[in-house]
C-alpha cells in the first residue's frame, strides 16, 4: 500500500517546515473537524449565535436570556455583515493564488503548477462571485471568524503552490495523476456552485428563516455541497501530487465531515418534519 502511494506524490521537497506544515495539518483540521462534532462550531451561517432568533422551532432557551446571551455576545464580539465576512475569508486566498504569476513567472509554462494555481484562483473567484450575486444572508458575521478563515484558506493556498514550486526538478510520480485531478475539481466545483444556488433559492426577497433544502441530491444528503467541496481538494491533490496537498486535502475532508454531522444534527433540532433518511454527506451511507 505503501508503496503505491508513493508512486502518487512527488519526495518530499527539501523544506523542514513545509515537511512540518504537512504533517501537522491533518490532525489541526482533524481536531477542528472534532470540535464541530461535539458541537462546539465555528460560529458562521447558522451556528452564528444571532442566527438563533431566525429559527425558533423546539427551542429551549428564553427570551430574556437570549437578549442577553446577544448583548454579552455584541460587547464581545466585533460583527460584520455576512457578505463582508465572507469576502474576508475568500479573497486573500484568491489574491494569493493569482500572485504566482508575478512570483513565478517563469513556471507558468509547467503544466502542473499551470493547473493547480488556475484551479485554485477559480475556486476561490467562484466563492466570491457567489458571496456578490448569489447567497442570501440573515445577519452578522463576527470578524475573528472571519479573519480566522481567511487566514486558514490563505495559509493553504500559498503552501500548496509554493509546495509544487519546490516539487519541480525533482522526479515525476510514476502515476500522472493531474488530468484525472483537473476531472475531479471541476466535478467538484460544478456540483459546490450548483447547491449553492439551490440554497440561495429557499428564501424570497427579505426572507430571514431558514427552511430544510430542497432539490439536487438534497434529498439524499443535507451537505452535497460540503461532498463537491472535498472533491474539489481531492482535485487539488491530484493535480498537484505533493505529500502537502494530499495532507489539506484529508484535514479539510476530517473538517467537513464533522462540520456536516453538527449540520444534519441542527435541522434535526429546528425542524420536527426533517427526513430521517437524509444523510448528513455521502448518500445513503454517512
Amino acid at each position: 500500500m505503501e508503496s503505491i502511494f508513493l508512486k502518487l506524490v512527488f519526495p518530499p521537497p527539501p523544506s523542514i517546515f513545509l515537511n512540518t506544515l504537512s504533517l501537522i495539518s491533518i490532525p489541526s483540521f482533524a481536531l477542528g473537524g472534532l470540535s464541530e462534532f461535539r458541537g462546539n462550531n465555528m460560529p458562521y451561517s447558522k451556528f452564528f449565535t444571532n442566527n438563533t432568533n431566525n429559527n425558533n422551532n423546539n427551542n429551549h432557551v428564553t427570551a430574556t436570556n437570549l437578549q442577553k446571551q446577544s448583548s454579552s455576545q455584541e460587547k464581545k464580539t466585533k460583527e460584520v455583515s455576512s457578505r463582508l465576512g465572507m469576502l474576508i475569508c475568500y479573497t486573500p486566498a484568491f489574491l494569493a493564488s493569482l500572485a504566482f504569476y508575478l512570483l513565478f513567472p517563469q513556471e507558468s509554462y509547467n503544466l502542473r503548477m499551470l493547473l493547480l494555481s488556475s484551479a485554485l484562483a477559480l475556486h476561490f473567484f467562484k466563492r466570491i462571485f457567489e458571496v456578490l450575486c448569489v447567497h442570501k444572508y440573515s445577519g452578522s458575521m463576527a470578524l475573528k471568524t472571519a479573519m480566522t478563515i481567511g487566514i486558514s484558506y490563505l495559509s493553504s493556498t500559498a503552501s500548496m503552490i509554493y509546495a509544487q514550486h519546490l516539487s519541480q526538478g525533482l522526479a515525476e510520480p510514476p502515476i500522472d495523476l493531474k488530468y484525472i485531478g483537473s476531472l475531479l475539481f471541476l466535478i467538484g466545483l460544478s456540483g459546490n456552485f450548483y447547491h449553492h444556488y439551490l440554497l440561495s433559492k429557499l428564501r424570497e426577497k427579505g426572507e430571514k428563516k431558514y427552511k430544510i433544502p430542497k432539490g439536487g441530491l438534497f434529498g439524499l444528503v443535507i451537505c452535497p455541497h460540503y461532498m463537491f467541496e472535498i472533491i474539489e481538494f481531492l482535485g487539488f491533490f491530484f493535480i498537484s501530487q505533493t505529500l502537502h496537498s494530499f495532507s489539506i486535502a484529508i484535514g479539510t475532508m476530517f473538517y467537513l465531515v464533522g462540520r456536516s454531522v453538527a449540520t444534519r444534527r441542527w435541522y434535526l433540532t429546528k425542524f420536527e418534519s426533517f427526513p430521517q433518511h437524509v444523510k448528513a454527506l455521502i448518500p445513503y451511507v454517512f
